[in-house]
């Protein structure tokens, strides 16, 4: 374990060139965050590094500032650095962060499935200095040969503890053995025991390892409630709560549970859609897209989500379906009273559901109160408005928009479907994991991972 000097820093004296720090305080990051300051001397310095933060700690600089800055330029399909990333949407965030960075100096480009080969192609092929990929996307491409990791001189594994969960492992390791013996490997997560361990031996040299656990009184002032409903009043309860907290998460087990619940939701007059490893990519990013700009109230979400989406403002989470191990509760919950801020975790427990409950928070330490549902006592949000939608880009030939199989898109069905609950989208097989028919259960860990994302 390193020592740790918590003295003040800031990014200038963390060794951040002074047009990098400019952009930071444009910002907004006028003082690096404790994972970042602790961990960027050593990453600048080329030295390996595991991090162990909770999520909305600020990981994604701690990893992106050396990587844009030491990676160097890519030739075609020959990247220079590598971020692996479990899910879609957190692939997606990551580069939009590294291209911010990057300031046009680097370029950065996500690769996932529920999307078409053609576009991920064509910029392979142009270079691409980092590639920002789900393994099973990124193994795909190997095997077509669209690219080499044999020029890989920087390597982050971000989320390991979710890579881990989802069956990744196994793929992330063949991966990390196509990069060059001399690379620098980062990895970030939550967690740095069992699984996570076995990739600090086999792939760190001489590791730096950074624990960071914030104090109580930064984790946000976060309430958690436990209300007892019977199953058939539960969309009625979520319903409520919505309304008066404001822009909430709601966690499902299953794919088909999510989609009936952004329904029921929706039918109840609470703008809901649903995101989940059944919907194709563009599917998906509307989902965020109308939540994050205040056109839906609530994302309906499946585990595999809990990691992927980054939601600032999120003031309630509410776990539909009651998680079945603790730190899948501290994953969902983590998406609310982020960085500091306020907000309400509430669980809905059935008569069937309550014993499991009490265990799953038993071993989080926490003691629970059983109450009965009340939505009035919550904060009132205020309303937010809502942001105009992006003009869509132009789609690129070859690309594929809308569907994860590569066929178009049906005309029919435009806001309107979407604004109740995305019927017609989910449930039947056509945006699977990686835009192939059917897709693996959400909750089987023991699934193929390499066609998820």
């Amino acid at each position: 374990m390193s020592v740790v000097d918590d003295r003040p820093a800031t990014f200038e004296s963390l060794g951040v060139p002074a047009h990098l720090c400019t952009a930071l305080a444009e910002r907004g990051f006028t003082a690096p965050l404790p994972i970042q300051a602790r961990t960027l001397p050593d990453a600048f310095a080329g030295r390996d590094v595991s991090g162990c933060a909770p999520t909305g700690s600020g990981k994604t600089i701690a990893f992106g500032l050396p990587l844009v800055l030491n990676v160097g330029r890519a030739g075609p399909r020959r990247p220079r650095g590598l971020v692996l990333a479990p899910t879609r949407e957190l692939a997606a965030q990551i580069t939009e962060e590294l291209r911010l960075l990057g300031q046009g100096r680097v370029s950065a480009e996500a690769f996932y499935g529920g999307v078409g080969f053609e576009k991920q192609r064509r910029a392979l092929a142009r270079g691409v200095d980092i590639v920002v990929a789900c393994p099973g996307r990124l193994a795909d491409l190997l095997r077509q040969r669209e690219l080499e990791l044999s020029e890989v001189r920087i390597v982050v594994i971000d989320e390991a503890d979710r890579m881990a969960d989802m069956g990744f492992l196994p793929e992330v390791k063949r991966l990390l053995d196509r990069c060059r013996a001399d690379r620098q490997t980062l990895l970030f997560s939550a967690t740095l025991d069992g699984d996570v361990d076995v990739l600090v031996r086999r792939y760190q040299k001489d590791p730096v390892r950074h624990d960071f656990r914030p104090p109580q009184e930064d984790l946000g002032d976060v309430e958690h409630l436990f209300w007892t409903v019977e199953l058939a009043d539960r969309v009625r309860a979520v319903g409520e709560l919505v309304g008066r907290a404001g822009p909430t998460i709601v966690f499902c087990r299953t794919k088909r549970g999510a989609d009936r619940v952004a329904r029921q939701l929706s039918q109840a007059g609470v703008q809901a859609v649903a995101i989940h490893g059944g919907r194709s990519q563009s599917q998906r990013d509307r989902a965020l897209a109308d939540f994050r700009r205040g056109a839906a109230d609530a994302i309906v979400a499946t585990d595999v989500a809990a990691r992927g989406i980054h939601v600032d403002g999120v003031a309630c989470v509410v776990h539909f379906d009651p998680p079945d191990e603790p730190k899948d509760y501290v994953h969902r919950s983590g998406r609310t009273g982020r960085a500091g801020a306020t907000g309400t975790v509430v669980t809905l427990v059935t008569r069937e559901a309550r014993r499991d409950v009490l265990d799953t928070q038993r071993r989080l330490g926490r003691r629970v109160s059983f109450e009965a549902p009340r939505p009035e006592d919550l904060p009132e949000a205020p309303k937010r408005a809502i942001v105009a939608a992006p003009a869509p880009r132009p789609t690129a030939p070859g690309e594929s928009r809308g569907r994860g199989d590569g066929r178009p898109r049906s005309t029919r069905g435009g806001p309107s479907r979407r604004s109740r609950g995305g019927r017609n989208q989910g449930g039947r097989g056509q945006g699977g994991p990686s835009g192939r028919p059917g897709g693996h259960q959400q909750h089987s860990r023991r699934a193929a991972p390499a066609r998820q994302d």
